[in-house]
């Protein structure tokens, strides 16, 4: 065993047991704790809790492997993520906050009071929860295996068996302490690294190293991805999209609102957080810069490939190597390493916390003992599909749940906030056009093509979003509209419960 596994191996093991410490078993003792942690959590531990899951295996190891491979199309990953929270918090933090429930298909029963809705929604909220856990469980095995030499399945195994322990034992008030603390060590797992690679790559030229003499201007000459104008342009406007409306549908996201002690913290909470995304992407971008700089395009990291076992979610894990020898090399190593699998932890967990409660509420009465066979079927599920799926680029697969969520759930959460005139039917309507039409181009595209990006109209199939979230929202209008329905007898109270601050309201009631 080299030195690079062994501190790779240790600086994992640390993670696993920071979680496992966290995740204390007495911090939760009532169904508020589990569901929603008594909806108590302050604005910056919120904050910090959401960046934690939010920053997942895409963001951590997938926006330096995009840029690596396609270059500024890269870049539109992290700026999307970042702007799908500032459409959260000027339309739905506070809101969400107020309607009081627990998961978004008590929101759903809130507005539309729908059997047929509620079930529907059930059904997308968790097929999104599963479909995001697999790439997190991929990307385990990739970051354990490349740097670690462990077997494919330790990695997805171990965040399984950690993630349980946490969510059993502690539920949603457990989960939030791991996550806050999480952040801040991803954070500093790319932080250092990053300082230390810029600092040695100043000294590059001096050392004759095939690197930044030139290496800026030429990289520039090729930065984007060789398409024509019109296909790059539909490109990155469709998966900006994706990304941006694909928030507002994210489960395990929205379920944290229900978790601050009233709107205007969830608000506060959301401003806190984009201030930490930001600071947390400007390091995956930088690394994935110097990545390109050294590595040249997909071409090349392709050559790289055959040879030392590069692939582009590995190559930020393989940069200390490629920049240093012996102690510092493995020490930074292990660190992104560790880092790495803390977005799997963090991440996963807030997943399995939000569609365990989904389960627990629709099928085993809503009660603790509920909540844990939840969380069971909320992992156990991924890890069989992901031991039988391959490993898509994660940046890539993460977008496509981001497409899913975006087309399915995001018109029915933004125009049930908003919207008086919408309707139970349109709403039913709207959600199963933008299901099924995203979920049907995504696998033609992936049938047809080899990878997120396409030439023409397949790249319209595999990043659909410029069509299938606009159709969605279309549908829905129009069948409210213009369908048999009225909107439902209740919908005035809810949409002044929504809208109105807190206080106003308690002053109203007294």
């Amino acid at each position: 065993m080299t030195g690079e596994q062994i501190a790779v191996l240790c600086a994992v093991g640390a993670i696993c047991a920071l979680t496992l410490l966290l995740g204390s078993p007495g911090l939760s003792r009532s169904t508020g704790d589990f569901f929603v942690a008594s909806r108590r959590v302050p604005p910056w531990m919120n904050a910090s809790a959401i960046a934690g899951e939010f920053l997942s295996a895409a963001s951590f190891l997938g926006v330096a492997g995009l840029i690596l491979a396609y270059g500024t199309y890269g870049l539109w990953f992290p700026v999307g993520y970042t702007a799908g929270f500032l459409v959260v918090l000027l339309f739905m933090a506070a809101p969400l906050r107020r309607s009081g429930a627990y998961t978004i298909p008590d929101f759903v029963v809130l507005r539309f009071r729908s059997a047929m809705m509620r079930r529907m929604t059930v059904i997308v909220v968790v097929a999104a929860g599963w479909l995001y856990i697999v790439p997190q469980l991929h990307g385990a095995s990739i970051a354990l295996s490349a740097t670690g030499g462990a077997p494919g399945w330790v990695g997805p195994l171990l965040v399984v068996l950690v993630v349980l322990f946490v969510v059993l034992t502690g539920g949603m008030r457990s989960v939030t302490l791991a996550q806050a603390v999480q952040y801040w060590v991803k954070l500093t797992a790319l932080l250092v690294p990053t300082v230390f690679i810029l600092l040695q790559v100043g000294l590059w030229d001096r050392l004759e190293l095939p690197a930044f003499d030139g290496a800026w201007s030429a990289s520039l000459g090729t930065w984007g991805t060789g398409a024509d104008p019109w296909t790059e342009f539909s490109r990155s406007m469709s998966i900006l999209l994706a990304l941006m409306m694909g928030t507002l549908g994210l489960p395990h996201v929205l379920v944290r609102f229900y978790t601050n002690p009233d709107g205007g913290a969830a608000r506060r909470t959301t401003t806190f957080l984009l201030g930490l995304l930001v600071l947390f992407y400007l390091l995956p971008v930088l690394l994935g810069v110097v990545a390109r700089m050294l590595w040249g395009t997909a071409t090349a990291a392709g050559e790289l490939a055959r040879s030392g076992g590069l692939s582009h979610d590995t190559a930020i894990l393989r940069l200390p190597a490629a920049v240093f020898d012996g102690l510092a090399s493995d020490v930074l190593t292990a660190l992104i390493a560790g880092g790495a699998f803390a977005a799997f932890l963090s991440t996963t967990s807030g997943l399995v916390v939000s569609v365990s409660g989904v389960l627990s509420q629709e099928f085993f009465s809503g009660t603790v003992r509920g909540f844990r066979f939840g969380a069971l079927l909320a992992i156990l599920v991924p890890l069989a599909v992901g031991t039988v799926t391959s490993e898509l680029a994660l940046a890539g697969s993460v977008a496509m749940v981001f497409t899913f969520t975006a087309s399915a759930l995001a018109p029915v959460m933004l125009l049930g906030v908003w919207w008086r005139g919408l309707t139970a039917q349109g709403a039913i309507a709207g959600m199963t056009v933008g299901a099924l039409s995203s979920l049907s181009a995504q696998l033609l595209g992936l049938a047809l093509g080899d990878g997120p990006v396409q030439e023409g109209a397949l790249q319209l199939l595999v990043s659909p979003a410029l069509w299938c979230v606009p159709l969605a929202f279309a549908v829905t209008v129009l069948v409210s509209k213009f369908g048999a329905q009225d909107p439902p007898a209740h919908t005035d109270a809810v949409m002044e419960r929504l809208h109105t601050p807190e206080l106003a309201s308690l002053r109203r009631r007294t």
